[in-house]
């Protein structure tokens, strides 16, 4: 059989639907960011991340209407308000386009894993390699200008130790042992991405036109410094840095470049990726204090990502992915 010739599944037209929204949402920003940059090392990755998307997007839209099923919407130069000023520092740029990136990487890898025809699995081998190209090429800049903010550091220990005890779960105030390489991975990854998200709600706040999605803005904001300051806590009672706030980057314009739905959208979306953080942060945690951090997170995130839906859905701003036929409805129709 010609694995080409496959009919997509519900997953594969799932996943190129996400993708397509997804990434027409970050392709305005960065159009945006661009247009601001002095920088020329840091505009030019931006110009090959436009480029490198301005491809994918035509063959996902390609993937999509062979299939018969409609494009989706998504964002596009409606949601871009060109000329306006600077909102973001260059290095802010550089750092989102980093978190940006990661994103990505863990989009394309879930998309792979659900994709059975040989055409859709190459398409996302490429998107992939693309991707980690974009990483490396933001990585190696930060770490140039030195703003790469790299995980804290260990010591080794002279032999490999088994676990001789249960007191290994009890973190509470200090009791109890420290806290596990294989636990910072997701603590300090978790707080880059609440830290971006902080201060993505801070300058939106600022340029929105809806006092109804200032008012989202504003409560995320709070959602994720609480965020921030629980899992800092946890960091600095075992005296382990924590990585630095990126609000001063911000600048006090309250133009806005973007459409109150780009805006929105794009907080519901980081909210929604932190969820998939936060499981593999409580996954693999075997400290009692970092397991009721976790749980209480998610709860909170839940409850922004559903008030984020109202609002998307009274503004008539949520596109409705691809559904399954309801077998009821058609067989009234008979």
């Amino acid at each position: 059989m010609d694995g080409n010739k496959l009919k997509l599944t519900s997953s594969e037209i799932g996943s190129l639907w996400g993708e397509y929204v997804n990434g027409t949402m970050t392709d305005v920003v960065n159009q945006y960011m661009v247009s601001i940059i002095e920088d020329e090392l840091i505009k030019k990755i931006f110009e090959d991340a436009i480029n490198t998307f301005g491809k994918q997007k035509k063959q996902i839209a390609s993937f999509i209407e062979n299939e018969g099923f409609p494009v989706p919407i998504g964002f596009n130069e409606s949601d871009l308000f060109k000329d306006k000023p600077r909102l973001f520092s260059d290095i802010f740029c550089l750092n989102y386009l980093h978190i940006m990136t990661l994103h990505g990487l863990l989009g394309h890898s879930t998309s792979l894993a659900i994709s059975v025809r040989k055409d859709l699995r190459d398409f996302y081998d490429s998107c992939d390699n693309d991707a980690k190209n974009m990483y490396h090429q933001t990585i190696e800049l930060l770490l140039e200008k030195g703003n790469f903010q790299r995980d804290p550091l260990l010591y080794p220990n002279k032999n490999p130790e088994y676990i001789s005890s249960k007191d290994f779960t009890d973190g509470f105030f200090g009791k109890g042992r420290k806290l596990a390489a294989t636990e910072i991975i997701s603590i300090s990854l978790n707080l880059k991405k609440s830290i971006m998200a902080k201060t993505l709600s801070i300058a939106f706040s600022q340029i929105t036109q809806s006092k109804e999605v200032r008012k989202f803005l504003t409560d995320s904001e709070n959602t994720a410094d609480e965020q921030i300051k629980d899992f800092s806590k946890i960091m600095q009672r075992d005296n382990l840095p924590v990585p630095k706030s990126w609000e001063t980057e911000v600048t006090t314009s309250t133009e806005s470049p973007f459409s109150d739905k780009l805006i929105l959208y794009h907080v519901g979306f980081l909210f929604q990726a932190a969820q998939n953080y936060h499981g593999a942060g409580l996954a693999s945690a075997m400290r009692t204090d970092l397991v009721t951090t976790y749980e209480s997170t998610i709860l909170k995130n839940l409850m922004v990502t559903k008030k984020w839906f109202d609002l998307m859905v009274q503004n008539k701003w949520l596109e409705q992915p691809p559904l399954a036929p309801n077998r009821k409805e058609i067989a009234t129709e008979i």
